[in-house]
């Protein structure tokens, strides 16, 4: 808006002198304005008073003051309200703010506490911080003194000694200082005795048993079980699946138990599936001597070693399979032409089968 030559002051003044008698061309011509801004003078501030336009100049600036405080007002209560509404505050995080407001801004509690969402009660909790000392002497000395023992051990023997402190307040002090830490032990494998790889004269005399690895097409992992025997080198079992746990040895054995019997020894490596208790206590029910090579000694257990290289190099490096339908077909595909035809050079350059017509 463009400002007037003139101050309220000399408009209010030039008004009252017309409403005194002085003509309003006389007026105008003075002061070098039109009759027509003269008259539109009037509609402003006709009946005014000079101490008038100054407390209209002063209402004026104080409405200005309060729209600028109102806007800033909104603005920062739009920023609460995201702040506090929007965003998941905790109640700590809420009584902070509660206390920012109520020091730095003089508002009450009840408003401050209402503003964030806040129950005043618990606003003015003031929590009571137990003495967990003595729990934390016991279990910090049980700790030092068995340093292998868990959270039950410790609570038991913290019981024995009387105090009467019930399994979660023990067990809030115990993770609570950090002493449920995970922790992992190498799991030990007994010593196994060096043997020499023993020569069997007769079938079921000795079998040996292993696992190979080889993926899919598609990149999905499977394995073989491999079941030999170590007189004629005839594979018994080449079992396929993407799993195969010592139940699922011990049913392959089964299975050839119906119509092969079983061997007087198995011998095996340390693998998760042969060291199992499982296959253990199977071996002892049939009276079947179940002997383990040395670790990291792959060669004591030479005759399915040198089967496996042959499973390796003319069946599994030498198919592309898309799924395990395929691979057990090809597998009994390789198991019969190995059995009954594949020339051994340690059988006389004869096969498994044909050692067996000769006996």
């Amino acid at each position: 808006m463009k400002k007037s030559r003139f101050t309220e002051t000399q408009i209010v003044s030039a008004i009252r002198a017309h409403e005194a008698g002085r003509k309003a061309e006389d007026i105008c011509r003075e002061m070098g304005v039109t009759t027509a801004s003269f008259y539109k003078w009037r509609q402003r501030y006709g009946g005014m008073e000079p101490s008038d336009v100054k407390k209209m100049k002063d209402l004026q600036e104080e409405n200005a003051r309060l729209k600028r405080m109102f806007a800033d007002l909104s603005l920062v209560h739009e920023a609460l309200k995201d702040a506090v509404f929007k965003k998941a505050l905790t109640l700590d995080e809420k009584g902070v703010l509660v206390q920012f407001m109520v020091e730095a801004h003089g508002v009450s509690r009840r408003q401050a506490c209402k503003a964030v969402s806040m129950p005043r009660s618990t606003y003015s909790y003031v929590p009571k911080f137990r003495d967990d000392g003595a729990v934390i002497r016991e279990l910090e000395e049980l700790v030092n003194k068995h340093p292998s023992i868990g959270f039950w051990q410790s609570y038991y023997r913290i019981r024995k000694k009387g105090y009467v402190w019930n399994h979660k307040r023990v067990y809030r002090v115990y993770t609570g200082l950090h002493l449920n830490i995970r922790r992992r032990y190498k799991k030990r494998i007994p010593a196994r005795v060096k043997q020499a790889l023993y020569r069997p004269e007769g079938i079921n005399q000795v079998w040996s048993v292993d696992f190979m690895n080889d993926s899919l097409w598609d990149g999905r992992r499977f394995r073989l079980l491999n079941v030999m025997d170590d007189y004629n080198r005839e594979v018994l079992a080449l079992e396929a699946d993407t799993s195969l746990p010592a139940s699922r040895v011990i049913r392959v054995l089964e299975y050839l138990k119906e119509f092969r019997g079983l061997p007087k020894m198995i011998r095996v490596d340390n693998g998760p599936e042969f060291i199992s208790n499982q296959l253990d206590q199977w071996c002892r029910g049939h009276q079947i001597n179940l002997t383990f090579i040395q670790p990291g000694k792959p060669m004591q257990n030479g005759y399915v070693e040198r089967c496996n290289g042959s499973i390796r190099k003319e069946l599994l490096n030498a198919n592309v399979f898309h799924n395990l339908t395929e691979v057990r077909y090809k597998i009994e595909e390789w198991l019969d032409d190995y059995n009954r035809y594949r020339p051994h050079e340690s059988l006389g350059y004869r096969s498994p089968v044909e050692l067996l017509q000769t006996i």
